[in-house]
């Protein structure tokens, strides 16, 4: 965090606490309400994805966890063999089983994030991508998720760019149209050097499907060129249902400037911690890291 934000006057300070204490009125921060109350009409969540600091929790330890911290919904990462256990081996009733213990807790589990992408130039590979990915979405249905991350994922030395993203965008029809029976949303994380924000805006020009996404990355490429605002607005119209932060200590990113954006522009999806930072307690940084994702919501909401 910057000296400005260190250093925020006493009159922000008190409308950031009025804005607080509204929020909590009824003893429940953003994110927190019941699952019953789901409806209520939010700004954005904060959530937890378990690559990596949840990849040895099984799912009581993972539920336990984000409950302390107040992150009610998760992404499970697959086909990395964590600890929760959810991968395509799981049978129907262990599907079923995994469903319910979620839904009997206060997490949700809001995404599956498997690794398939869809650039390789070899058409083998790129078929066998797809397919998979078709297995995925069905896993994430049958687990109860609505969402399933995918990467574009890189560029190739003797392949036009414009080959290479014309090729995304048809992948991604097609699982867009595979996932859309399942009433799943396919969100394309930007993710490795296809994923810069002027070629996911090319990639989702020729998507045809609409439930095919963009997961932002919170990364700080995405601040250069003309900034991050102006690098946003490029793809706000595109932004799925969740997106990845890091460690929110890091200055080096505008979470706050994010944050911002995303409220301003009325999004309401999840923002899911995906941290790797080395630390003696995964579950009290997880505590720490959403005390101050609540800070950056609360300064947002008190602009209004």
């Amino acid at each position: 965090m910057n000296s400005k934000d260190r250093n925020i006057s006493r009159r922000n300070f008190l409308t950031a606490s009025a804005a607080i204490a509204a929020i909590t009125s009824t003893g429940l921060l953003p994110g927190c309400q019941p699952k019953e109350n789901k409806n209520l009409k939010i700004p954005t969540r904060f959530g937890f994805t378990t690559y990596t600091w949840g990849k040895d929790w099984d799912i009581d330890t993972l539920i336990a966890n984000c409950t302390n911290a107040k992150a009610y919904g998760v992404e499970l990462r697959t086909s990395m063999s964590y600890k929760h256990g959810v991968e395509l081996e799981l049978t129907p009733s262990q599907r079923t089983e995994i469903k319910k213990r979620f839904a009997g807790s206060p997490i949700d589990i809001v995404s599956i994030a498997c690794g398939e992408r869809f650039d390789s130039p070899n058409a083998d590979k790129l078929a066998k991508s797809i397919e998979q990915t078709k297995a995925f979405i069905k896993l994430s249905h049958d687990v109860g998720s609505e969402n399933l991350r995918v990467f574009p994922n890189d560029f190739h030395k003797g392949v036009e760019h414009s080959v290479t993203i014309a090729q995304i965008a048809r992948s991604l029809n097609v699982v867009g149209k595979y996932a859309a029976d399942y009433g799943q949303t396919v969100e394309l994380e930007a993710h490795g050097s296809a994923g810069e924000f002027s070629t996911l805006r090319a990639i989702m020009q020729q998507v045809t499907v609409s439930n095919v996404k963009l997961k932002l990355n919170s990364s700080i490429r995405d601040t250069q060129g003309q900034g991050f605002a102006a690098n946003f607005k490029m793809i706000k119209d595109y932004l799925g249902n969740t997106l990845h932060l890091h460690n929110l200590k890091n200055a080096e990113f505008p979470y706050q400037q994010q944050m911002d954006l995303l409220v301003d522009s009325g999004w309401n999806g999840w923002q899911m911690l995906e941290a790797s930072d080395k630390v003696d307690d995964r579950a009290a940084a997880l505590i720490e890291q959403s005390e101050i994702w609540y800070q950056i919501h609360a300064r947002s909401l008190a602009r209004t």
